[in-house]
């Protein structure tokens, strides 16, 4: 057999081969893709085709265009308002206890991993109803204000956006950590070493070295809370005491009181869109900011 027919058998393994290993890297990946098939695109696609009829089940862009209502438009603001606000907060809170559980002791730093995984292993139901009783007018936290000296009569912290903010930071406070913490554990201190052997202070290490690299963490957690955030029900229903709207408490009476599907519907399909968007945006970003470095 000549070297040239020889390679052509080579070439023709070679190719068998690939196809083989294809055949199979599919048939492994098949049950997942069924499974995200039957619960996640069939769903989408119903809850978008239910979003075209109206209660009387007639076609119409009805459930689209009255979301420009001024209520359904506050709705939005507002539900966009507080994941913002929810998000600034987690950043400003878990930034600073990551960086503490990755520079800090270690049985420090064990002890706050232990408190963070405590509160995130205990239910959102259980920790929105102790958030009720700790900021209620004759609560803890009003009790601690005025023996401090800091108000002579009980704040106003639940039934309001105050309370609504509290509760939902501390829910998603882990979910900003955790994927900061990863982060900046993946960071070798070498880089730190290197830039105070140049003569940088820490300060200026901590600027231009460690806070760059741990942004991919800070992205991934800031996402995710704000992703998540947009779609809370329970902790904004118990704190805001029905004076704090966010777009699923108007889809959960939408079908519980007027059993109007299709309305329900388009504010999913609406904010299912608008969360898409943010992570383009975030997705976007991220890849900018790589490509000037």
């Amino acid at each position: 057999m000549s070297a040239i027919d020889a390679g052509a058998l080579n070439a023709r393994e070679l190719r068998s081969a690939d196809r083989r290993h294809r055949m199979f890297l599919f048939g492994s990946g098949l049950p997942a893709l069924l499974l995200v098939l039957v619960t996640f695109v069939l769903p989408i696609g119903w809850l978008f085709w239910l979003s075209l009829f109206d209660a009387d089940g007639q076609l119409t862009i009805q459930n689209y265009t009255r979301l420009l209502e001024p209520i359904y438009v506050l709705t939005f603001v507002q539900t966009f308002k507080i994941a913002v606000i929810v998000t600034v907060v987690c950043v400003l809170i878990g930034y600073p206890y990551a960086y503490f559980m990755t520079k800090g002791p270690h049985w420090l730093a064990s002890l706050a991993m232990g408190v963070l995984l405590v509160s995130l292993w205990t239910s959102l139901l259980v920790r929105t109803y102790a958030w009720l009783i700790i900021l209620q007018r004759r609560g803890m936290a009003n009790d601690l204000l005025m023996a401090l000296g800091i108000t002579d009569v009980p704040l106003s912290l639940v039934h309001n956006l105050t309370g609504t903010v509290i509760g939902m930071v501390h829910i998603m406070l882990p979910f900003m950590i955790l994927p900061l913490y990863a982060a900046m554990k993946s960071i070798d201190p070498i880089y730190n070493q290197a830039a105070a052997a140049f003569g940088a202070s820490p300060a200026r290490a901590f600027r231009d070295v460690f806070l760059p690299l741990s942004l991919p963490g800070l992205a991934a957690g800031a996402t995710l809370v704000f992703v998540i955030t947009l779609g809370f029900y329970v902790t904004p229903a118990l704190l805001g005491g029905g004076k704090v709207q966010m777009i699923s408490m108007r889809i959960e009476s939408d079908v519980s009181m007027y059993a109007n599907w299709g309305a329900a519907s388009s504010l999913g399909v609406v904010l299912l869109i608008a969360t898409l968007l943010m992570l383009f945006i975030v997705k976007k970003g991220a890849g900018f900011s790589r490509r000037s470095e």
